[in-house]
């Protein structure tokens, strides 16, 4: 009875999963506990296609970085409170280990909750390359690598073309990497891939492969500065895949991209300046702010909305055609002007519905010319159209970026950091307010740069999971990128708690509002106020290091030869906590493996006077006490938790109070564990 309530300490096996999925659904291509493929083939009928040459991508080693897919990770990821910020309130991640076994071990707690995934890959151009050759072993070799396993640290290997395995390696190093990534993402959860020339086109056919072709969303072209140190062609762009986990999700739920349109500000502005030089004489304010437009350099991303040139007490519109829908069938009715009385002259395509046209008259949106000559105009104004879809060529200087992480850093140590204008972008169309946004290959922390910078001036609670690698630097400072990672956040963090802090005390503050994204929705009306920096979102992270279990796994790989050998084995997995650690990095190494998400609230609570800690307002109760008696357990049964989870060396043998325990938890509908 006691035997099946032992806490797996490995994360999920997803082929398990997939069987028990294929049970449920067609239970009659088992046999004998396994699928018979006959069986199956003739389940799917007409589905099957004979013909075993079909359209496909392969390379060596493909079904080798599968198999990584399928083995279940022993790790664990210990809490750095220390390198944290805001630890006991904050629901962002970042988490220092290779991404491949960290997305194992996030299938639980994170499947199907991520909303958006950005990555920037290392790009395969021939230099250091760590990722294929150092962690085909899973963790043994990450441990080896990061110096905290017996041998010295494994090195980098160099990717030649000459290898003869050159595109082979990044895709065996990103197959299993982006088949796990989709695991996390929501049904309408959409991931952002760059990548530059050297493999664009074999990551659309993986990504073909992992998602689905049908899921492809477009792909952007970003261009950067040009350079002129090239013998044949200047590249100056790099691209953007974008797939989503489930397309039609997003037609279901009319997705629409939009981002900000760039120079709107300027123009709000200098409206609002007229305002106070013509004193709402709509008229003079219209005519100024023509010859305004008409000053402006044709590079001024103002200029480019020169059309909104009109204002009235409604806000700055332009006058655009009020001609009925295309193939809409023509309203036989005349329309009088305000000022003549007589019939204007129709739009080229005719009158809108009369009852459509009536309600714009009503609310004062039609823009009337002088006398009936002029075809009347529907005002269109520039608060109701602020934002604009996404364009697929993105024109930014990647220079900008370097420089600006530079001085936030006071030093020049991380390499083309992306631009945190360009994901504000993708970031700000492709989620909402309280969405998960995930990057596990976080390089210098751009993401969670743009997610801050975005919850702070539109009041979003959006929450960030960086992963990145220790992989080594030069600078003794920052020893690691992933320090390079958590400190840059940190510096964005205390950037944004000034800024609020100044303006709560009513001091000004430059508004760091970037032109590329849509940050609110202002609605800008006579008041001309908007809805946005309210300064709301999450100012912390909670860090998290990739290593081996708190408790002692079990090793087929080390067979015993003797009876007493075994015996031995036995008696050290007696007690399976590894005394050097600590409670904390116990408890969550328990709370990520049943399946919570890490950034769970955790209380500690006395029960019967013994400590025990409440996860999620206490659907979980963890208790980590070395000796339990029956009062004990009553009492954490009395909570009504969702489920009790305990130390199993806690019943000092004691199979009778065990057994016991497992009955009275069923008859309160309790799910009781042990580990």
């Amino acid at each position: 009875m006691t035997d099946n309530i032992k806490l797996p300490l490995t994360s999920a096996d997803l082929t398990e999963g997939l069987l028990a999925q294929l049970r449920d659904a067609v239970p009659q291509i088992f046999s004998e506990g396994k699928v018979d493929f006959t069986k199956l083939q003739a389940a799917l009928g007409d589905h099957i296609d004979g013909n075993p040459e079909r359209y496909s991508l392969t390379w060596a080693g493909k079904r080798e970085a599968f198999r990584n897919v399928q083995v279940p990770s022993v790790a664990t990821l210990r809490p750095q409170p220390e390198e944290s910020v805001n630890w006991d309130s904050s629901e962002n991640l970042i988490i220092e280990g290779d991404n491949l076994e960290v997305h194992k071990l996030l299938q639980k707690p994170y499947h199907n909750k991520v909303k958006m995934i950005y990555i920037d890959p290392p790009y395969n151009t021939g230099n250091e390359f760590i990722y294929p050759d150092n962690f085909r072993e899973g963790l043994d070799d990450y441990l080896r690598y990061t110096g905290q396993l017996g041998e010295d640290g494994t090195a980098a290997s160099t990717n030649k073309e000459t290898s003869g395995r050159y595109h082979s390696n990044w895709l065996n190093m990103m197959y299993p990497r982006l088949f796990l990534a989709r695991n996390l993402l929501k049904e309408d959860g959409v991931i952002f891939v760059s990548i530059d020339d050297h493999e664009v086109h074999n990551l659309r056919m993986l990504m073909d492969e992992v998602f689905g072709g049908e899921n492809f969303v477009g792909s952007f072209v970003w261009e950067g500065a040009a350079k002129n140190d090239s013998k044949f062609v200047s590249v100056s762009q790099d691209y953007i895949l974008c797939f989503s986990r489930n397309y039609e999700m997003l037609k279901v739920n009319d997705t629409m991209w939009r981002i900000g349109k760039e120079g709107i500000d300027k123009i709000y502005e200098k409206v609002d300046e007229l305002n106070g030089a013509y004193s709402d004489n709509w008229q003079e304010i219209s005519d100024a702010l023509k010859d305004w437009f008409q000053e402006l350099p044709k590079n001024d991303q103002a200029w480019k909305h020169r059309h909104y040139n009109w204002v009235d007490s409604k806000g700055i519109y332009f006058a655009g055609d009020i001609s009925a829908e295309s193939g809409r069938k023509r309203e036989p009715y005349d329309v009088l002007h305000p000022a003549t009385k007589k019939p204007c002259k129709k739009p080229a395509r005719g009158w809108p519905k009369r009852e459509t046209l009536e309600q714009w008259i009503k609310e004062g949106k039609i823009h009337w010319g002088e006398d009936e000559n002029s075809v009347p105009k529907l005002k269109r104004y520039l608060h109701e159209t602020e934002g604009q879809v996404l364009n697929s060529v993105i024109y930014k200087d990647r220079r900008g970026a370097r420089k600006e992480f530079n001085v936030l850093m006071g030093g020049d140590f991380f390499d083309n950091p992306k631009d945190v204008d360009v994901l504000s972008m993708l970031v700000v169309s492709a989620t909402k307010e309280n969405n998960i946004v995930r990057d596990f290959f976080a390089g210098s922390g751009t993401t969670a740069h743009a997610v801050l910078d975005l919850n702070q001036q539109d009041g979003g609670k959006r929450k960030f999971i960086l992963v990145q690698l220790p992989e080594k630097t030069d600078n003794p400072q920052y020893p690691t990128i992933a320090h390079i990672t958590r400190e840059r956040v940190r510096r964005v963090i205390t950037k944004l708690q000034e800024s609020r802090h100044s303006r709560a005390g009513g001091n000004p503050v430059v508004s760091n509002q970037r032109p590329l994204e849509l940050l609110d929705s202002r609605l800008r009306g006579n008041d001309g106020e908007g809805r946005g920096n309210n300064g709301a979102g999450d100012l912390g992270f909670r860090a998290f290091k990739l290593d081996s279990s708190n408790f002692k796994i079990w090793r087929n790989d080390q067979p015993a030869q003797t009876p007493e050998q075994l015996a031995e084995q036995l008696n050290l997995y007696t007690d399976n906590v590894l005394a050097e650690r600590g409670e904390q990095d116990r408890l969550y190494e328990l709370i990520l493996k049943c399946g919570m998400p890490l950034s769970a609230r955790v209380a500690k609570v006395s029960v019967n006077g013994r400590t025990a800690f409440s996860i999620s307002d206490g659907n979980l109760l963890i208790c980590l006490e070395q000796h339990l008696d029956r009062d004990t357990l009553r009492a954490l049964f009395a909570r009504k938790p969702q489920m009790v989870l305990c130390l199993d060396v806690a019943f000092d043998g004691d199979d009778a109070l065990k057994t016991n325990t497992v009955l009275e938890a069923q008859t309160h509908g309790i799910i009781f564990k042990t580990v």
